[in-house]
């Protein structure tokens, strides 16, 4: 049976929802994020927005300089996730196997249903449109790596398929900025070894691969020929439960850093708080909270400590540990906690929000 994978993607989720909640500002230039005048960092910002150059993890006072028409709105995450849940149960309708990524975004497996990956992707995305007057963008492919790919292909509003038969032309031609875990810093060495392609990166072997890039090379030597072995994950088996995102832009200053660790931290609170109604377990006194952060040249570090549940100001504090360890741009950033259950054997089956 061949995998039939589709990614959603909502657009610019927070910005859309904002929109539709004030009709009046339809048209207009339009972000989400802190204010200009306590040093304010931007979550989002509509596509009206980027046509003048205002991006995600932004200093709120940079967008106004370049956009000072730009309506900045206060983040307000309790919408945001009651939107995210009346979505995933549209998902619910078509597939059992579902691995969110976020509020906005997830892997839904439906090899199982004799319909065309593609038609189930429009059916899910008519259904959103229909219910929520919120646009969605969908990739599907056979595996995970691709319909990633292919959801950012026709957005906003739009899907595309990668068929597998057209998998290895189709990665030939692909820059390899579009891989996952290519960002700009990597982008700039491949470039340095004559490599924008992935069809220039096949040219190398695991072994040169492994020898410029280290253990991330060999990842490399798959991507670049489209394949992904991993599987949707629902549940899994854990002592800890984290959650963790990828961004487009390096995260450049602590200050950006910490913009995007307020939603964060609310996102995975509230994927903690689903998880204890799922799986009937509560926290125990004993735990650790943690950071991880993946810097631009793909070091990484976690800090952590005791603490007694998800705070933000603890968070927070594990942040600056974290970012001071290093003078880099941040490209990734997780939050999470360890449980250490009184007992032997005692194990809390909890589900793990991953990002690509």
């Amino acid at each position: 049976m061949q995998a039939k994978i589709i990614h959603i993607d909502m657009d610019c989720f927070y910005a859309a929802i904002e929109m539709r909640e004030r009709p009046e500002l339809a048209g207009q230039p339009l972000a989400v994020g802190g204010s200009s005048d306590r040093r304010g960092v931007l979550t989002t910002c509509n596509y009206e927005a980027r046509k003048y150059g205002v991006r995600s993890a932004m200093p709120t006072f940079m967008a106004l300089q370049r956009c000072p028409q730009l309506v900045v709105l206060p983040v307000r995450f309790d919408l945001y996730r009651r939107e995210s849940a009346r979505i995933r149960a549209i998902y619910a309708r078509w597939t059992e196997v579902i691995q969110p990524l976020s509020l906005d975004e997830a892997y839904l497996d439906v090899s199982h249903r004799p319909e065309a990956g593609a038609a189930i992707a429009a059916a899910i995305r008519r259904e959103i449109f229909a219910e929520t007057g919120l646009t969605a963008s969908a990739g599907i492919a056979e595996n995970k790596l691709l319909a990633k790919i292919a959801s950012d292909w026709r957005k906003p509003n739009g899907q595309f398929e990668i068929a597998p038969e057209a998998v290895d032309v189709f990665m030939r031609e692909l820059p390899v900025r579009r891989l996952w875990g290519v960002g700009r810093v990597a982008g700039e060495r491949l470039a340095a070894l004559g490599i924008r392609t992935c069809g220039d990166l096949r040219r190398l072997s695991r072994i040169e691969l492994h020898g410029h890039f280290g253990k991330w090379g060999l990842e490399l030597y798959d991507l670049a020929r489209g394949i992904d072995p991993r599987p949707v994950e629902t549940n899994r088996e854990r002592k800890s439960l984290s959650t963790e995102e990828t961004y487009q832009q390096d995260l450049p200053t602590l200050a950006a850093c910490e913009a995007k660790l307020a939603l964060l931290v609310a996102e995975f609170t509230a994927e903690l708080e689903a998880a204890r109604r799922k799986e009937g377990a509560t926290l125990t006194p004993v735990q650790k909270l943690f950071v991880k952060l993946k810097f631009a040249d793909f070091t990484q570090t976690t800090a952590e400590r005791p603490g007694a549940g998800p705070r933000l100001a603890d968070y927070l504090e594990l942040l600056a540990e974290a970012f001071g360890r290093r003078d880099q741009p941040v490209r990734l950033m997780g939050v999470g906690v360890r449980f250490e259950p009184p007992g032997r054997g005692v194990q809390l089956r909890l589900p793990l929000e991953e990002s690509e």
